[in-house]
């Protein structure tokens, strides 16, 4: 059968042979054997229920036997036989130009190249997934390739449920990922809900197909740790030959080397997996790896004192290397962690004084004494890092948790107060002030076609806008500006395109809306060959509600709300988006944080002129909105400055309290 016969089949008529599964291949780790075995039972019903009544004897028993080797159903025995990656729009079979885009972009987030685990369907961060099952996913690519712009597919954490009449304003998909009763949203409900098969953690851009390869965090991280560096050595001062420590190189942190390296510092990436660590190298985002302690402690000495520009991945663990560069006196002048500590009992984070090996094999058999082993872990790195920091190391969370489980743990990083951390977030300190108050945050594209000569040309006409947009921007943005613009410019040269042709950039409403606008008419005119998808992060000014993370630098209490998200993925739906997603988690843990997403398809049309000014204004002025009303000074600025520039826009803006007026009410 040729792809396009088997995406239009869904589940085969008949049953596929069992193939041995596939060696070589970065497997998620076991999960937790969570369920009784009356849900284990109810795991299978659920299961089967994709599948004729024939074929259960069969795969009842094949079923079972994954639930207990994986703590999962993932149903290897469907997996399709054709390559996963993203093709040119025109190869898949679609009676929708729009629903063709998505298939598009699911494949992308499930390319071996791309994704962390792709045989269990997982993007990035230990649990990101794109679907819970490879039944999910041949009934959602035949939904999309029959579908038609008069009708919306609805999926229910990673399940399609099915096809509903709607219109061609409406969005042609709408996915929601773990959206849990709030008392059922703890860590293990998330495991007992998964193995029955009922729900999933969408992480924020796996489970709405937006993930583009590590180029997304690349930026956030580049962006990061440039800002970092100016806030530590001041303005002016090369980070060349000061490092940035920091651990993590599966899925998207395994971004950071290659930020470090467009930021000009040495980075020491620690990494427990080796397969993960080679793969980065092979993929050219890490310059050396080093698996010995002593040569390590050598190499960035040597590294400091010719003031080099180098990524170097450390096979081991970064614990090791915060108490060894102590005792070395190599002084750290930036420090962060990016291991996965959402899901830090599930591989999300490996123990110092344990191999690798010994932590997946205590995963599956003895999850609460690897959690204790964890824990003991978080209170030695804290212990670290607070010793380091005494010596004048810039620590900040990059919005994994690390902070949060640190304290949960015992671990000393908490403030004066005994309420928050002693550490700022990055968002606190850099990203929320200098960018989403601003109305600066993740904006990307993919050009459907699959040729580079679109991404570059898309490049450059994004490149033709922003400096005419800086030109006239007030003296508040213009870092931000400059800063995106030389991105842009040096971004082939970085080879940052993993799996489709992708880019990103941060950019506010006017930025977005006038970069879509001069791409649409570029499709229109021939110039480009294809449309484009637009997208962003979830991890963005509006889409995100997370009181660690995203928004940690909200002080008036609303930190713990989730209006903002809610709202967006609302107002996207019915102001043009091609799909919406909205999730329960994402990179801060299950329970922790709602997050919303989109994406729109760019097809040269007067309709998608209309539609891609009004959802890329609102999307972005949402979240400048609510900051604006928690009082941040850059929002209220942003704000107040696109109410002058769009007189249709009015809202609400706080007045200001003298602390004096309140002091004596105790």
């Amino acid at each position: 059968m040729t792809f396009q016969e088997q995406i239009l089949q869904g589940i085969p008529d008949k049953l596929p042979v069992k193939r041995a599964l596939k060696e070589g291949v970065n497997r998620a780790p076991k999960r937790k054997d969570i369920l009784t075995p009356d849900e284990k039972k109810l795991a299978l019903r659920n299961a089967l229920r994709y599948f004729p009544a024939s074929w259960h004897g069969e795969l009842a028993a094949e079923f079972f036997q994954e639930l207990n080797d994986f703590g999962r159903i993932y149903m290897y025995r469907l997996i399709p036989e054709y390559n996963m990656y993203a093709r040119p729009i025109d190869e898949y079979p679609a009676t929708s130009r729009q629903a063709a885009a998505i298939m598009l972009m699911i494949q992308n987030n499930l390319d071996p190249a791309v994704a962390q685990h792709p045989e269990e369907l997982i993007t990035y961060g230990g649990n990101g997934a794109v679907f819970q099952n490879w039944a999910q996913y041949l009934l959602t690519m035949q939904y999309l390739a029959t579908m038609t712009d008069e009708q919306t597919l609805h999926i229910y954490s990673g399940h399609p449920m099915g096809l509903f009449p709607s219109h061609k304003d409406a969005p042609r998909v709408v996915v929601t990922n773990g959206m849990m009763i709030p008392n059922y949203s703890q860590p293990d409900d998330w495991e007992r809900f998964n193995a029955l098969g009922v729900t999933q953690y969408g992480q924020m851009t796996a489970g709405s197909y937006m993930y583009i390869g590590p180029q997304g965090i690349v930026h956030g991280t580049t962006i990061t740790v440039m800002n970092a560096f100016r806030k530590k050595l001041g303005p002016g001062v090369s980070p060349a030959g000061k490092i940035f420590l920091t651990a993590g190189l599966g899925g998207m942190s395994g971004a950071q080397p290659k930020a470090g390296n467009i930021a000009g510092c040495v980075t020491v990436c620690a990494e427990v997996n080796p397969s993960a660590a080679h793969k980065r190298h092979d993929q050219g985002w890490i310059d050396e790896i080093i698996e010995e302690m002593d040569q390590l402690v050598d190499r960035v000495k040597r590294a400091k004192q010719n003031k080099e520009v180098v990524s170097i991945a450390f096979v081991g663990n970064v614990v090791d290397i915060w108490e060894r560069f102590y005792d070395e006196n190599i002084l750290i002048e930036l420090g962060s962690d990016q291991t996965s500590l959402h899901n830090p009992w599930s591989g999300g984070y490996y123990p110092v004084g344990l191999s690798f090996e010994e932590s997946n094999d205590l995963i599956r058999n003895n999850p609460y004494k690897f959690k204790e082993h964890v824990q003991e872990s978080l209170r030695r790195h804290a212990s670290a890092v607070n010793k380091h920091t005494e010596r004048g190391t810039y620590f900040f969370d990059y919005g994994n948790a690390f902070l949060l489980e640190a304290s949960r743990a015992g671990g000393e990083v908490l403030a004066e107060n005994g309420i928050d951390f002693k550490y700022p977030s990055y968002v606190q300190d850099i990203l929320g002030p200098m960018c989403f108050d601003y109305g600066f945050g993740p904006f990307r594209w993919v050009c459907t076609s699959g040729k580079a000569e679109d991404l570059r040309k898309s490049d450059q006409i994004a490149l033709d806008v922003m400096r005419v947009i800086k030109s006239n921007s007030p003296t508040e943005i213009q870092q931000q500006m400059q800063d995106n613009i030389r991105w842009i410019e040096e971004a082939e040269n970085n080879k940052l395109v993993v799996g489709s042709q992708a880019r990103i950039l941060y950019a506010d409403a006017e930025g977005r809306s006038k970069i879509a606008e001069a791409f649409n008419k570029a499709i229109k005119d021939g110039d480009i060959s294809a449309p484009i998808v637009l997208g962003r992060d979830h991890h963005d000014v509006s889409g995100t509600d997370s009181p660690y993370r995203e928004t940690s630098n909200i002080y008036d209490g609303s930190r713990y709300t989730a209006d903002m998200a809610i709202q967006n993925v609302i107002g996207d739906s019915f102001r043009g988006a091609t799909w919406v997603s909205i999730h329960n988690g994402g990179g801060v843990g299950w329970g922790e944080v709602i997050n919303g997403g989109f994406g729109m398809l760019l097809d040269g049309s007067d309709e998608t002129d209309r539609k891609l000014k009004s959802m890329l204004f609102y999307d972005v002025n949402n979240g400048i909105a609510r900051r604006s009303w928690a009082r941040n000074k850059e929002a209220i600025f942003a704000i107040k400055r696109e109410m002058e520039r769009t007189p249709e826009l009015k809202v609400t803006l706080p007045n200001l309290v003298d602390v004096e007026v309140i002091k004596d009410f105790i």
